[in-house]
């Protein structure tokens, strides 16, 4: 966990040095709410993986103890092998999650932002690595041990971020053989000739060698051909989930279900996702949000980065309760600041959630009497204020609009 908490700042660094050069260059690249909800994505990738890498290792290690095929040494060339078969894999990894109903429920969150930034390559879920585990899973049975599995995910799982940018242009011979922005651009692409291109990982002569590469020409466009226009983090995870499980629903008999499930996108009613947004986003109640709360917004996303952060680099050191409860806040901090991006009217019981919840874990580890009474006065003046303060809150954050109690 230690390469991953010191990875994370130059991915960082990379995401600010894009906005700076963006801004140099006069080209509208980030925008508040997009970043917002994109890093969001990623930190939850993040913690996410705490909890499971030593799962995949030991998936890993349990295929290739009981299943290995061969007996494969770590040298130089089976390293090269590895990471090879690596790519080759993710290449149909990635178009099965472009063409299959439920892989694409998985991937899709990576593909709903409109614009086209480092910031967009944090857009991994822990579903999506469940997903590659499926297509992985024939690496520790060819005879590759988990010990030499890991290291290759993650490098190989690194380069693709730096090939999530609008300000790289084409790089000669370099995109003959290597993913380059270029291509990239082209498989984020919402435009018809675009689509479904390009899914190649690290090296680009998989695509052309079973026919779904493509050459950026014309201008792109991104995100999904039916776009969200919404932030709300719960919504980007689990729309496509609901959207597939009406459909399912809907349709008669069972083969032909089976069918919705392992089809193509094309094959979902755009008009049952309409039917779902006017259930769950309740878009008409949205105003701008106030530069207050989108400081607020930073602040808060800044400080579960640094968070974050530290608990990698101590991953060794952490309890099980201070891991999972620390986890928990971000989670619900993540949640919120969609909530306040999307003018949600329940944010502020969100926000009492999180107070209990971290006075709590405060209460629990420093168990000094003193801390005790200061976190039981602060619960009790909130609980008797409660009313007032979300009315003051609301007031705030969506200034046009009256408070009903």
């Amino acid at each position: 966990m230690e390469s991953i908490a010191l990875a994370l700042p130059v991915l960082l660094l990379a995401i600010g040095i894009e906005y700076y050069v963006a801004r140099r260059k006069k080209v509208d690249v980030y925008k508040f709410k997009d970043t917002i909800s994109n890093l969001s994505i990623g930190i939850l990738d993040r913690v996410a993986g705490m909890f499971t890498a030593g799962f995949f290792f030991f998936v890993y290690d349990y295929l290739h103890k009981q299943f290995a095929l061969f007996t494969i040494e770590p040298n130089w060339i089976t390293w090269i092998l590895l990471f090879f078969f690596v790519d080759f894999l993710w290449y149909w990894y990635h178009r099965s999650s472009h063409e299959i109903n439920i892989f694409w429920a998985v991937h899709v969150i990576h593909h709903s932002s409109e614009e086209f930034n480092y910031s967009v390559g944090t857009r991994i879920t822990i579903f999506q690595s469940l997903a590659r585990l499926l297509f992985w899973a024939f690496l520790p049975i060819i005879g590759f041990p988990a010990l030499m599995i890991m290291p290759v995910l993650l490098i190989q799982g690194v380069y693709p971020f730096f090939v999530h940018t609008r300000l790289i242009g084409k790089l000669g011979w370099i995109e003959k053989v290597l993913v380059t922005p270029s291509h990239h651009r082209v498989h984020h692409a919402n435009n018809e000739e675009y689509l479904d291109k390009n899914y190649g990982g690290v090296f680009i002569f998989w695509d052309k060698l079973f026919g779904t590469f493509k050459e950026e020409t014309n201008e792109v466009h991104y995100g999904l051909t039916h776009q969200l226009h919404t932030h709300s983090l719960l919504w980007q995870f689990f729309h496509f989930f609901l959207e597939l499980y009406y459909s399912v629903k809907l349709t008669p008999g069972f083969r032909n279900k089976l069918g919705v499930l392992f089809g193509g996108p094309e094959q979902i009613d755009p008009a049952i996702r309409e039917e779902l947004e006017e259930i769950f986003l309740s878009r008409s109640r949205r105003k701008p949000v106030p530069a207050p709360f989108k400081r607020y917004v930073i602040i808060q996303l800044a400080a579960i980065i640094v968070v974050l952060i530290g608990m990698l680099y101590f991953y060794d050191k952490l309890d099980w309760i201070g891991m999972s409860g620390t986890s928990l806040i971000i989670l619900i901090t993540l949640i919120n600041c969609g909530a306040i991006l999307e003018q949600k009217r329940w944010v502020f019981n969100l926000e009492f959630t999180r107070f209990v919840l971290a006075t709590s874990m405060i209460a629990l580890f420093t168990k000094q009497p003193l801390i005790w009474l200061v976190v039981i006065t602060a619960l009790e003046t909130v609980l008797v204020n409660y009313s007032s303060l979300r009315n003051i809150y609301m007031k705030n954050l969506i200034p046009t609009k009256k408070i009903i109690k």
